[in-house]
């Protein structure tokens, strides 16, 4: 028996498939008992000079020497984006191919659809490197951690991120400069807003959330907030008060209602997450029988990713041997129902700019104390450029919507020049 697989680009990711497929073969027969063979490869360019030596008649610029391909069993998506790959996913698994994915979008996007399709097909659809790179975040939560209940899970779930904030706190690195080293050494896009806004670890949160509680939960649900506005002071107040700046994904459930976000958060400093540096990713995963669990791993680059994916056809292929592809999927059996903002709570982290004059503070505290918020922690320092003041303050647990009514109510101050950032605290 051979199995043969259909691999659907070779960018740094497909070609580190290529290699571990190429140079475990010994290992991989171990495992599963036959051997593997990766068949045909999607290219847009045959002629193209690579990294690494693929013989050229295994490579193909058309999608249906592949998907259409009746030789083949598995197909590994590693294209990215939503069309046409969605198309070229659901089209493999009606022709019953089992499918492995890298792309985080599609499953966010499609997943339920797919999952559908697939076990309508008997097919497996896997997608374990969608999520921390290198982490085998989804496995765990679907076999390791399937007898619990996960009531909260966080993290760092975004390597670029994770490195520019770790080069700006540990190094005082500029924002700019932080960003054009990430892409120096291939952990950002050439455009990396998709990671520095946050959609890239809202994305991985969807999933993520929709498995731990089995709820379907969409993208409209996260709230999300990027790390382009953190600022060297917010990183230095922090500091000062104990507390490291990450931008975190955040999902609980509480009475069967979930909220789900990523934002830039105060870690404190005694925290395993405050220690994840550069660009390692890592979950905190809490459950009623378990306790605390943290997974940790790097979260980008070729090779992690390429691992995940190809740990992913292992299982594939063992489902194949057992004759039982496709029945492990099981669709979302709980209601979805997003907490609104007065259910959710919190510390929060403010910095204020404020004109030095008499009483300012205490028509900043008849705020708070109108929206039931009061003081955890207070600094107060001389703002030298404009001689106004900066008071810093960590809230107690409050409401959302109390603190957002706060922000706004403290803003229309006139003895306050601006909100200058605001940050959940953890």
């Amino acid at each position: 028996m051979k199995v043969r697989i259909g691999l659907l680009g070779l960018g740094t990711v497909g070609i580190g498939v290529y290699q571990i497929i190429q140079n475990h073969q010994i290992q991989l027969q171990q495992q599963v008992g036959c051997a593997v063979e990766v068949s045909k490869v999607l290219v847009r360019d045959v002629k193209k000079k690579r990294e690494v030596e693929i013989p050229e008649d295994i490579l193909t610029i058309d999608v249906n020497d592949i998907i259409n391909n009746p030789n083949i069993d598995i197909v590994v998506e590693v294209l990215g984006g939503i069309h046409p790959t969605s198309e070229y996913v659901k089209q493999a698994l009606k022709n019953k191919k089992h499918v492995v994915t890298a792309n985080k979008d599609l499953i966010a996007q499609f997943g339920q659809e797919l999952l559908k399709i697939a076990k309508d097909n008997q097919c497996d659809l896997f997608y374990e490197a969608s999520v921390a790179g290198g982490i085998p975040i989804i496995r765990s939560l679907v076999d390791g951690l399937a007898s619990d209940k996960i009531t909260k899970m966080l993290g760092i779930v975004n390597g670029t991120t994770n490195y520019i904030l770790t080069k700006m706190t540990n190094e005082g690195t500029s924002y700019h400069d932080a960003v054009e080293q990430a892409k120096a050494l291939g952990f950002a896009e050439a455009d990396p807003s998709a990671d520095v806004e946050g959609f890239d670890a809202a994305r991985k949160m969807v999933i993520l959330s929709s498995l731990a509680f089995s709820m379907n939960i969409e993208l409209s649900d996260v709230y999300t907030a990027g790390i382009t506005n953190i600022s060297k002071e917010d990183i230095e107040y922090a500091k000062q008060l104990g507390y490291t700046i990450k931008l975190l994904g955040l999902t609980t459930r509480r009475h069967g209602e979930v909220d789900v976000s990523v934002q830039p958060t105060l870690v404190p400093n005694h925290h395993p997450l405050a220690t994840v540096e550069n660009e390692y990713n890592a979950v905190y995963i809490y459950g009623k029988a378990v306790g605390e669990t943290m997974f940790y791993g790097p979260g980008a680059g070729g090779l992690p990713t390429a691992t995940s994916i190809v740990s992913d056809v292992v299982s594939v292929i063992k489902n194949m041997r057992l004759g039982v592809n496709g029945q492990t999927i099981t669709h979302q059996h709980n209601k979805r129902t997003i907490k609104t903002k007065d259910q959710i709570f919190s510390k929060y982290f403010m910095r204020i700019n404020v004109k030095d004059e008499v009483g300012v503070f205490s028509k900043i505290a008849n705020v708070f104390l109108e929206n039931e918020l009061s003081f955890e922690t207070i600094l107060q320092k001389p703002n030298l450029n404009d001689r106004g003041a900066e008071i810093i303050i960590i809230t107690h647990q409050v409401s959302l919507q109390n603190f957002t009514n706060s922000l706004k109510a403290i803003n229309q101050l006139p003895e306050v020049i601006g909100v200058q950032s605001s940050y959940r605290v953890e």
